[in-house]
């Protein structure tokens, strides 16, 4: 067994989506330098990794998850349904929550995406009604402090209309980051809203807001990106799927103004395709953010996985290739456009410093056994390479064995052997 987690300091043979074929010499958690194939000089002690066969690229960044609900849809059951059918369901749940609970699936979910290449999450966690509205926060705190040097985790503050501001207060106070919340689906939209951005502003925290996520309900992107146009802190929109449903002149002009604001827009295809358009039996919507006019007019669009088997989503692979694939069939992105959104947009998004394979870059690496950027986000191979600050943290190696066709045939036609020998297996990588 491979020891984890593996300083390195020098990755050879990688195919990069141009299709040249690199050496990357690392230094602690940077690149120092990418070098023509062959040409980086070896030295005895030096930490090195062979990657032929392999695509380098930036190690994805998921921008919205909800690890506090993350992998409960065993234990909850929900009906599949819209979005006011999960919440229903997963409030009912969250009131029987503990915090070791909560710790121990965010635990598994986090390491399943770091195992498939993520290095650097930004998750939700629910304000929670009633007696001790801190449960959620008080676990993701937990485990981001465990797997810290192995994952950078981010945590948002997710407040209802019904969450008091001393609540927030309280969950901002054990150490997460940043002020979120749903004002499209409060009583007063807009007055939700501008309490949120107040309490950020006293606090000087930067904010993410799940974000008009409905095809014809309340729409406040446009006033959230008027008011925060001059702000420093990190500021971005989740969903943001009315946006997608609204007549091109109006959605030009929000358009504009989330990028005077310099905003962040996290585009979330699994969940809301899951989520949206269940009241459309014909012609069912996409139930997707504006895509193209967002990046065509040069807002910085990131794209996350949202839910994974939650009552939220039943499904999802913790992968950031899944929400990619989905970009490109669901959304028409390019696939270029689709992997930057999940990776080097992302971490823009978030906040995070540049990382990849150029000299300066911080060393968040992701190798895949491919041939190019399209067979990456087409086959997903399990067969991967992940690097955090410079240190292999994740590896998988996959066997795959299928029956020989010669011998199958052969064997199918001889009538000499009733029970015939098992076929030979052809055994690749």
């Amino acid at each position: 067994m491979t020891r984890l987690p593996r300083q390195l300091s020098l990755l050879r043979n990688a195919t990069l989506p141009s299709g040249e074929v690199v050496d990357v010499r690392i230094a602690g958690d940077v690149v120092e330098a990418v070098l023509p194939a062959g040409t980086a000089p070896a030295a005895p002690g030096i930490e090195t990794l062979d990657l032929a066969g392999h695509v380098l690229l930036s190690a994805p960044a998921e921008p919205h998850a909800h690890l506090d609900k993350a992998l409960s849809w065993d234990a909850i059951r929900p009906p599949m349904g819209d979005l006011e059918l999960a919440i229903a369901s997963w409030r009912v749940y969250a009131a029987t929550m503990t915090v070791d609970d909560i710790a121990d699936r965010a635990r598994r979910q986090l390491l399943a995406m770091l195992a498939q290449g993520t290095t650097a999450v930004r998750t939700h966690v629910d304000v929670l009604l009633g007696d001790r509205p801190t449960r959620g926060a008080e676990a993701l705190v937990r485990v981001r402090d465990e797997l810290r040097g192995l994952i950078d985790v981010e945590i948002v503050a997710l407040a209802s209309q019904d969450s008091p501001d001393s609540d927030i207060e309280a969950v901002l106070d054990l150490g997460v980051d940043l002020v979120g919340g749903a004002p499209h689906l409060s009583r007063d939209p807009h007055g939700d809203l501008h309490r949120l951005l107040d309490l950020a502003e006293r606090r000087g925290v930067g904010v993410d807001l799940h974000t008009d996520e409905s095809l014809d309900g309340a729409v406040t992107l446009d006033e959230y990106a008027r008011r925060v146009a001059d702000w420093t802190t990190t500021v971005s929109a989740g969903h943001c799927t009315r946006l997608g449903s609204m007549p091109a002149e109006r959605r030009d002009d929000i358009v504009a103004a989330v990028l005077a604001a310099d905003m962040g827009v996290i585009a979330n295809p699994i969940t809301n395709l899951y989520l949206q358009g269940w009241g459309h039996p014909v012609s069912t919507p996409r139930g997707l953010t504006a895509l193209r006019p967002l990046l065509d007019a040069g807002v910085r669009l990131a794209a996350g996985a949202d839910n994974v088997r939650d009552p939220f989503n039943p499904l999802g692979r913790s992968d950031a290739l899944e929400t990619a694939m989905l970009l490109v069939t669901a959304g028409h992105l390019t696939i270029d456009e689709a992997y930057a959104a999940v990776s080097d947009s992302a971490r823009s998004v978030m906040g995070l410093p540049v990382a990849g394979v150029a000299a300066g870059a911080r060393a968040e690496l992701l190798a895949v056994r491919a041939g190019s950027l399209a067979d990456v986000v087409a086959d997903a191979s399990a067969d991967r390479f992940v690097v955090h600050a410079g240190r292999l943290v994740a590896e998988s190696r996959v066997t795959r064995s299928i029956a020989d066709p010669a011998e199958s045939l052969a064997e199918s036609s001889s009538t000499a052997t009733p029970a015939s020998p098992r076929p030979t297996l052809a055994e690749t990588r």
